[in-house]
């Protein structure tokens, strides 16, 4: 089939220049063997054996082209798929310190250069330890060299606009250091926090940073849901699909849906993937999913749980103060009431029950953390 666009035009171009390649190189061919007097030159003209041996070299270019096309397009799948999990930060500290790197090792072989018969190779070596080394130091001082080069170039993921009054008392704090202004970093979302809703919430208010990061299989998981017979499954399915459109609304917040399949991440569950995922790109992972916290967990990946921060926002309490409460329904053990505050933590009123129905003054008494959230414990006011 013939390749049309962009495909089509390379083509062209590199049909155009492996034949004038072959051509040069049977240009040379011919003046060696007219220079040396080879037999086989015998009683044929110079200029006739030279434009056979320059048109037989173009042919073989012309028609060599597309094995030649197949082997770069093979070439080119090959760093695609390296490159599909590498991000951009990634790519750029890679490459600056490859360029630093042989920048120095250039300067450390010019004594060898001119060593006699082993001088080349032992430059070529050196290239070659300063390039691994210079590439595998700056990656692991990735979001410190980051942070720097984006400081530098003066624009970053997020940049807070400033007029000129608030830039010049800026500018008399002094310079920050690299590591006090690393990036957010790259957080993966799960399918339970997109259901869920409150992150919408918290990127709404600012205090999410950095870049979101939306796995495919992610979104078709999703999909499922919001596609299910279950008219419950169907609702929070469409929930969290509109929850990820009016994220990609929010100005400022880079949501960036990555296409990557289960099966190139060789896991069979979206768990597996999404913590393989995280592992392979640097990232963090939101749920609100208690299973998937303790796997990510255990490999080793952070986990930002919505649950925990909720429960960290709750208003702290300390013995002594005193609340207004409805008390709507008796607790487990005898004499005790229920209620709850404004932010839905329960209050457990010890001599309650009696006053069900009813608005009173508690004095607060302990708190305690359980898994399932926080519990208040009071006595009502006498």
């Amino acid at each position: 089939m013939r390749e049309t666009g962009i495909t089509g035009i390379m083509k062209i171009i590199l049909r155009v220049l492996l034949t004038l390649i072959c051509g040069i190189a049977g240009y040379q061919i011919a003046l060696f063997l007219i220079t040396v007097r080879i037999p086989l030159v015998g009683g044929v003209h110079p200029y006739v054996w030279t434009a056979l041996c320059i048109i037989l070299s173009a042919l073989c270019g012309y028609i060599l082209t597309p094995l030649m096309w197949f082997f770069l397009k093979k070439i080119g799948q090959v760093f695609e798929n390296m490159l599909q999990n590498a991000s951009v930060p990634d790519i750029a500290v890679t490459l600056i310190g490859l360029v630093i790197s042989l920048l120095l090792a250039n300067l450390v072989a010019i004594p060898f250069y001119w060593s006699p018969g082993v001088g080349f190779y032992i430059a070529i070596g050196i290239n070659i330890i300063f390039a691994y080394i210079g590439m595998r130091a700056f990656l692991k001082r990735r979001d410190d060299i980051w942070a720097f080069v984006v400081n530098l170039a003066g624009r970053g993921g997020r940049l807070v606009r400033r007029d000129k009054r608030d830039a010049h008392a800026y500018a008399a704090l002094g310079d920050l250091p690299a590591a006090d202004v690393l990036p957010a970093g790259r957080k993966v979302v799960d399918t339970s926090a997109l259901i869920d809703g409150r992150i919408l919430d918290i990127a709404n208010t600012g205090f999410l940073e950095g870049t979101l990061l939306l796995p495919r299989f992610v979104l078709t998981e999703l999909q499922g849901v919001a596609d299910s017979s279950d008219q419950a499954r169907r609702t929070r399915g469409r929930k969290g699909l509109s929850v990820v459109t009016e994220l990609q609304k929010i100005k400022g917040m880079n949501v960036r849906i990555h296409d990557i399949t289960m099966k190139e991440l060789r896991r069979d569950k979206v768990d597996e993937a999404l913590v393989e995922f995280c592992k392979k790109t640097d990232s963090k992972i939101m749920t609100t999913d208690y299973n998937l916290n303790q796997i990510a967990r255990i490999e080793g990946v952070s986990v930002l749980n919505v649950n925990d921060l909720a429960n960290s926002l709750k208003p702290q309490f300390l013995p002594g103060e005193q609340v207004k409460i409805d008390v709507i329904r008796p607790g487990k053990e005898s004499g005790q009431g229920i209620g709850y505050l404004e932010d839905g933590t329960m209050l457990v009123v010890e001599d309650g029950e009696t006053a069900i129905g009813q608005t009173v003054e508690v004095v607060i008494t302990s708190m305690l953390q359980t898994s399932a959230g926080r519990m208040v414990f009071g006595k009502q006011k006498r």
